[in-house]
């Protein structure tokens, strides 16, 4: 499997800064698994250069088909579907998973392009969409497997695990620690992943400021979860739009002095596995 970051900040675009290497855009993340299928994992603000890139990849070869997971329904996580190009390409497809019902999903997407907010309707753009629940089970997306684990955020979120060829993927990336310990099933869902994405949204301090029940985490919470759950690789992400660059490197050093195989995600960033 390969991955590679298009979005890392959480609830709002960066504040535009220019030279950031972090990037601006909101979560979207792209999976290449061993036959080459596409999954991708929420449709921030940074599907739309993704879209880009897959278009540009293309070059008029054959249809372009990919499969998209949603977290959850939050505009930071499901605002770049009207801005992804190959929506508006009649030999392209896109299969829609979440862990609500099929027809939820669809209505939720819907609202997005809904007079007066956007001017084209997403069911009637001319790529081919269909939507599926992902149950209790998982699901073979791709080749590989998928199963998700709900999170503590608000109005539901769930992490994905993707797993292939003995390797494996955990998207956590909106969710709040209990008040005292560890999220203990998260802790389980994530056992010996490969890379393990923790939401970072906040500074330990900024989090005991006022922030508790607002449903995100801290690098520090993070870090004691990889350790809880023995992962290999633990990737900090939907990091706060008015952090900087700097912020985000000492937040990094900050975990990597607890948990050495730390990062930090920055649009462009590429994990093979």
């Amino acid at each position: 499997m390969r991955l590679e970051f298009y979005g890392v900040r959480g609830t709002f675009p960066g504040q535009g800064r220019s030279g950031t290497k972090i990037g601006v855009n909101t979560p979207c993340a792209r999976i290449t698994t061993r036959t080459g299928e596409t999954i991708i994992v929420d449709a921030g603000t940074g599907l739309r250069p993704l879209g880009e890139d897959l278009t540009a990849r293309r070059r008029g070869k054959t249809a372009l088909r990919v499969s998209l997971l949603l977290t959850h329904f939050h505009l930071d996580h499901i605002f770049g579907l009207p801005f992804y190009g190959p929506l508006y390409m009649s030999d392209t497809a896109i299969d829609v998973y979440s862990w609500r019902e099929p027809e939820d999903t669809r209505e939720i997407l819907g609202r997005l392009s809904e007079a007066p907010l956007f001017p084209v309707p997403i069911e009637t753009t001319p790529s081919k969409m269909a939507f599926s629940r992902i149950g209790e089970e998982g699901a073979v997306i791709g080749g590989a497997r998928v199963t998700f684990c709900p999170l503590m955020h608000p109005q539901g979120c769930v992490a994905y695990k993707i797993e292939e060829g003995g390797r494996s993927i955990v998207f956590a990336t909106d969710t709040e620690h209990p008040a005292e310990g560890l999220d203990g099933r998260l802790a389980a869902f994530a056992r010996g992943a490969s890379v393990f994405i923790y939401d970072a949204m906040y500074l330990p301090e900024e989090y005991l400021s006022g922030r508790q029940g607002w449903g995100h985490s801290t690098w520090e919470q993070g870090v004691r979860l990889a350790q809880a759950a023995g992962v290999s690789r633990l990737v900090l992400s939907h990091f706060n739009p008015d952090h900087d660059d700097h912020t985000i490197r000492k937040m990094r050093r900050a975990a990597a002095r607890r948990f050495e195989r730390t990062d930090a995600a920055a649009e462009g960033m590429k994990i093979k596995l």
